[in-house]
C-alpha cells in the first residue's frame, strides 16, 4: 500500500472528533482507552502517552495508544504493520501490550523478534459484559464505596491483588508513587468498592474505566483466608448494580482463560463472554 494511500502519525487535539468516532465503534472493547481520551483528550502530556493514528485515503481507521501500555484498536493487518514499524523504531517504552486478541497477537508476532522474550504472554483473556443486575446472586449489602480516610486500609489489598495478578509489585521502581496516585484517584472518584471486616479488606474491586457507553471493572480480589465463601460473587453483584445505575449501561471486565473459578463466578453474576483480549507482559 503506497504512502499516499496509507499514513501513520501521532494524533493531535485537532484529531479528537475522528478518534472518538473510531472509539465509538466498540464502546465495550475500547473502554480503557476511550475513558482516558474522555478525560485528557489527545494531548500527549495529559494522556500519559501518544495516540497513533492509521489513515487510509485521509480517513482515520485505527488507533494505537502508546504509553505504559501499547494498545492497538480497530486495527487491520495494514494498521498493525504500520504500528509495529513505528513501535520497533521507537523502541520499547511500555510495560505491556494489551488489546483485542486479533490485533494484539499480530502486533506481538511482529515485535517479538525485536522486543522478546516477554515475561509472560496471556494469549486469550475472555472479555465479559452484562447490561443488567444479577438475577441469581444477591448483592452484598456490606460492600460499599471506599472512603478517602480508608485509603491506607485499601492500599495493601490493592498491592496484593496486583502482585498476585501481574507477578511483580506495583511498588517497584518509583516506590509506588504512581500506583498510590492511581488508587487515590479511584477512591476520590467514588469508583473503589470494598467489604471490610474491622480494618481488613475482605473483598475489593474498582471501576477502572468509565465512559458514557460502558465501564470496565478491574482489581477484583478476595483476601485468601476468605476465599471460597462467595464473597467475589455477592461483592461483584453489588458493584455491577451500582455501576449500571450510576455509571454506564454496560459493565465489562476481562479475565484470564485459565481462571475457571472466576469465569464461573462472573457468569453467575450475569456476565457473558463477548470477545477476548490478549496481554503481553514485560
Amino acid at each position: 500500500m503506497s504512502s499516499s494511500v496509507a499514513t501513520t502519525r501521532v494524533l493531535t487535539p485537532a484529531d479528537l472528533p475522528a478518534a472518538l468516532e473510531v472509539l465509538d465503534r466498540d464502546p465495550i472493547e475500547n473502554a480503557f482507552v476511550a475513558a482516558r481520551v474522555a478525560v485528557a483528550g489527545l494531548d500527549s502530556w495529559r494522556l500519559g502517552g501518544e495516540m497513533w493514528g492509521f489513515f487510509e485515503h485521509g480517513r482515520l481507521e485505527a488507533l494505537c495508544y502508546s504509553g505504559a501500555n501499547l494498545v492497538p484498536l480497530s486495527a487491520s493487518s495494514a494498521a498493525v504493520q504500520a504500528f509495529a514499524d513505528r513501535a520497533r523504531k521507537q523502541g520499547r517504552r511500555c510495560s505491556s501490550i494489551v488489546g483485542p486478541v486479533e490485533g494484539t497477537a499480530e502486533l506481538w508476532s511482529l515485535l517479538e523478534p525485536h522486543w522478546g522474550p516477554a515475561r509472560e504472554v496471556r494469549a486469550r483473556q475472555p472479555l465479559m459484559a452484562t447490561r443488567e443486575p444479577s438475577r441469581e446472586i444477591a448483592p452484598d449489602p456490606r460492600v460499599r464505596r471506599v472512603r478517602r480516610d480508608e485509603m491506607d486500609l485499601l492500599l495493601p489489598a490493592c498491592v496484593a491483588m496486583f502482585t498476585e495478578e501481574v507477578g511483580v509489585s506495583p511498588l517497584a521502581g518509583d516506590g509506588g508513587l504512581l500506583y498510590r496516585a492511581r488508587v487515590a484517584e479511584l477512591v476520590t472518584g467514588g469508583r473503589a468498592f470494598a467489604r471490610f471486616e474491622g480494618d481488613r479488606v475482605v473483598f475489593k474491586a474498582e471501576i477502572g474505566a468509565a465512559t458514557e457507553g460502558a465501564c470496565q471493572i478491574q482489581g477484583v480480589w478476595v483476601a485468601p483466608e476468605f476465599r471460597g465463601r462467595g464473597h467475589s460473587e455477592s461483592g461483584m453483584a453489588t458493584v455491577v448494580d451500582v455501576a449500571l445505575r450510576e455509571v454506564a449501561p454496560v459493565v465489562s471486565l476481562y479475565v484470564n482463560d485459565y481462571n475457571v473459578v472466576a469465569r464461573a463466578a462472573y457468569r453467575r453474576v450475569g456476565f457473558t463472554e463477548i470477545g477476548a483480549f490478549m496481554s503481553v507482559l514485560f
